[in-house]
């Protein structure tokens, strides 16, 4: 299964990255949407789990604070802030998280931690990132992607 793995979008879907998300079984969305029609656009690419993010404000109401899901064989606990994380990560592979804007892929205690980055508006000087993951019989194998920008 095919894996695309973004947050901080911040109302803005680049091309580049629709392209990513089109070749994706499903998309992860560690939160800082700030948009439905974002919501939207992905939603109609392949199926979206998403978070809400600290910028996700009464339009995003209904969508989850933080969520866990099991992705052929893996499981990803989803939160936009790394600090919001519980203690208790029991039956936890993978924690998703944002807010950031820095991609970091580190493992503790045999858990993986991804933070994809921001691929939305181009903040802190960061780098324009994303993560596309293979998710295959419990094991889960992962790319950074990174979108090219003007300066």
């Amino acid at each position: 299964m095919r894996i695309a793995i973004l947050s901080d979008t911040h109302g803005l879907l680049r091309p580049e990255v629709l392209e990513y998300l089109k070749t994706a079984d499903v998309i992860l969305h560690a939160g800082d949407i700030n948009t439905q029609a974002v919501v939207d656009r992905m939603a109609a690419v392949a199926p979206l789990y998403i978070v809400r993010g600290n910028n996700d404000k009464d339009w995003a109401a209904a969508i989850p604070h933080d969520l866990t899901v099991t992705l052929d064989g893996v499981t990803f606990y989803m939160v936009h802030n790394k600090k919001e994380v519980p203690a208790d990560l029991s039956g936890v592979d993978a924690v998703v998280f944002g807010h950031s804007h820095k991609y970091a892929q580190t493992e503790q205690d045999g858990r993986l931690w991804l933070n994809p980055g921001s691929c939305g508006p181009r903040r802190f000087h960061q780098e324009i990132t994303l993560i596309m993951a293979e998710a295959e019989n419990g094991a889960l194998r992962t790319e950074k992607i990174l979108i090219p920008h003007p300066m």
